[in-house]
């Protein structure tokens, strides 16, 4: 059962207005299907949209925000909960924590360090709960080519690439976060590669 989504996003809008659309449409989702967002807690680009979405439908919005940000005033002021942390370190611990999913929506260097950081987690089996693109207008589908190439490449396994659920459709995301199954995690290093 998902009680909660972890979004990283884009702390910009982005200049297509299809991805502040798909972060709207998402967000409107979570609150219908009654699961809160945990985010970066911003009020800005797309980590606003999603958040203001979530509100506007009764949902709850959890946010995580370092106090150096907040104290900018880019932090979101009307959320469910607000949790001020010192360190991004923190900031994601914190996510990770108050999440039972992970979703990435269009963004840039941020929202790509913090997916990789909790599909790596996957991986190494510290956590076992589903990491997932919502892949919109094709934003992640050059670096998703490049991960099979990575897998081509035997620097990343078959079954901790396919650890990543990648879907267009929110509500189809949302249906197979909630029936993904984790792959049975064994030692990624052999002992005849160390």
């Amino acid at each position: 059962m998902i009680g909660s989504v972890c979004v990283f996003c884009g702390s910009n809008a982005g200049n297509d207005p299809r991805f502040a659309a798909a972060a709207r449409e998402f967000g409107a989702l979570l609150a219908q299907e009654g699961i809160a967002l945990v985010y970066g807690g911003g009020h800005v680009g797309l980590m606003g949209v999603v958040a203001d979405a979530v509100l506007a439908n009764g949902g709850k919005a959890i946010g995580v925000i370092p106090r150096a940000l907040w104290d900018r005033e880019v932090g979101h002021r009307n959320l469910t909960e607000i949790h001020i942390v010192e360190t991004m370190h923190e900031r994601k611990a914190k996510m990770a924590s108050l999440a039972d999913a992970f979703v990435a929506l269009p963004g840039g260097l941020g929202t790509l360090e913090e997916i990789f950081e909790v599909w790596t987690w996957a991986q190494l089996g510290i956590h076992a709960k589903p990491v997932a693109f919502l892949d919109i207008e094709g934003f992640y589908s050059l670096l998703l080519e490049f991960l099979d190439r990575a897998v081509d490449a035997g620097f990343v396994r078959p079954q901790f690439r396919a650890i990543a659920i990648v879907d267009t459709d929110p509500a189809a995301l949302l249906r197979s976060l909630g029936s993904y199954e984790p792959p049975r995690v064994e030692r990624w290093i052999k002992a005849s590669e160390t």
